[in-house]
């Protein structure tokens, strides 16, 4: 494994088995601020657009969150904010994409994985530096008392990718990769 070495990025870092799982990130970016432009074009100012299934599981509900998950960090000094929600977290995207392209350690899902969990990640750090009243989050679900919660707190497309794909890349690190034949038989 050659992760560090004086080049930060050589050609056989950008491979179409690397390259072709951003096409989620880029998705992931896309669809997100997509939704966002939506909801806040429906109802500029915060609150319910729409009880999806009339019975309250399912809301369409636009608030505005200027911490990070669950409003952590909600009530720290506004200037100690942009330094915890903006620049840490680009920082560590910036390590994970370049690890995602230095490491032959990822398997292919683990590949999409990572890339949905940047996407994501972007596009919440997009709304922290271009969306001054916090990142738009619009979906909400009931959650029926389960862990305390009457309804999980509102989140939005990247949230939801950055949670999913990071529990796929959780799974798949205790998942042995299947070796093909072929790979088999070239070791031995």
């Amino acid at each position: 494994m050659k992760i560090f070495s004086k080049e930060i990025f050589t050609k056989d870092c950008f491979q179409k088995h690397k390259v072709l799982p951003l096409s989620l990130t880029a998705f992931v970016i896309l669809l997100d601020q997509i939704t966002k432009a939506i909801i806040v074009l429906l109802k500029p100012d915060f609150g319910l657009i729409k009880d999806v299934f009339d019975n309250g599981f399912l809301w369409i509900w636009h608030v505005r969150n200027k911490a990070i998950a669950f409003s952590i960090g909600e009530n720290l000094p506004e200037v100690i904010k942009p330094v915890l929600f903006i620049i840490v977290p680009i920082l560590v995207l910036v390590f994970l994409i370049w690890y995602y392209f230095r490491s032959e350690e990822f398997t292919q899902l683990q590949r999409w994985a990572a890339a949905g969990i940047i996407g994501g990640g972007l596009g919440n750090i997009t709304d922290r530096i271009f969306r001054p009243d916090g990142v738009v989050d619009f979906i909400s679900v009931n959650f029926y008392g389960f862990l305390g919660f009457d309804r999980w707190p509102t989140f939005n497309v990247a949230d939801s990718s950055v949670v999913v794909c990071c529990i796929i890349l959780l799974v798949s690190m205790f998942i042995p990769e299947k070796k093909s034949l072929a790979k088999e038989e070239i070791n031995e």
